[in-house]
């Protein structure tokens, strides 16, 4: 750990989303406890649309929630969220922000936060892809894997919309699809450290080219 840099070996949930993501969103942080020592980041899947999640989300849950900004410190009992036009890294306990890379069509901006924690972040690693447009995140979800990490997709029945859980389970590298309140139950077993068995486990199938609030479509 860089020596300016803050703590990077607790447990962080990213959860990825779009259309339909604030249900998900508010669904999961209800039935998530504020003392479980992990860092909640939200990577809303927008390119042009300011999000109002900073305002919205703390009715939904304890834990303080902050607008990402650039060198924050990545605190536990946290709910990060990505500002709009930006793609999200980690370095040294920090989030760095960075032009968005994908102006045009569908951005990637799940798919870059996810493989940044695989480069850069020690601790605990759960990717929770939910309701929304495209297939950003899927092609994150064998490098969360590699590094040991546990991958969930919401249940499609669940989804407002269900094109981007959709792509995360056709990858392959899906560990369960669950919905929102059994994604937080989840969440909690595997932080309490308890050897129930999964909720859901999923069968591993062959890796496949998958085909993220707003209903925004871009071009």
């Amino acid at each position: 750990m860089s020596p300016q840099g803050g703590a990077k070996d607790f447990p962080v949930v990213c959860v990825g989303g779009s259309a339909g993501g604030l249900d998900a969103y508010t669904r999961l942080l209800r039935h998530l406890p504020a003392n479980m020592g992990v860092a909640v980041v939200i990577v809303n899947h927008l390119r042009t649309v300011g999000t109002l999640l900073h305002e919205i989300l703390p009715r939904y849950t304890e834990m303080p929630v902050e607008l990402i900004t650039d060198s924050l410190q990545i605190r536990p009992n946290h709910v990060f969220i990505i500002p709009a036009q930006r793609d999200l890294h980690v370095l040294d306990g920090q989030f760095r922000l960075e032009p968005i890379s994908k102006p045009r069509g569908w951005p990637d901006v799940i798919t870059v936060f996810l493989r940044s924690l695989t480069q850069h972040w020690d601790g605990k690693l759960i990717a929770v892809i939910v309701s929304g447009y495209d297939g950003d995140g899927a092609a994150a979800l064998r490098d969360i894997k590699e590094v040991g990490g546990i991958t969930i997709a919401q249940k499609l029945d669940t989804a407002t919309q269900p094109d981007m859980p959709e792509s995360a389970i056709a990858s392959g590298y899906v560990d369960l699809v669950l919905s929102p309140e059994d994604i937080a139950r989840e969440i909690q077993r595997i932080m309490g450290g308890t050897q129930d068995k999964p909720a859901n486990p999923l069968t591993p199938t062959p890796p496949v080219i998958a085909a993220a609030t707003t209903k925004e479509k871009d071009p």
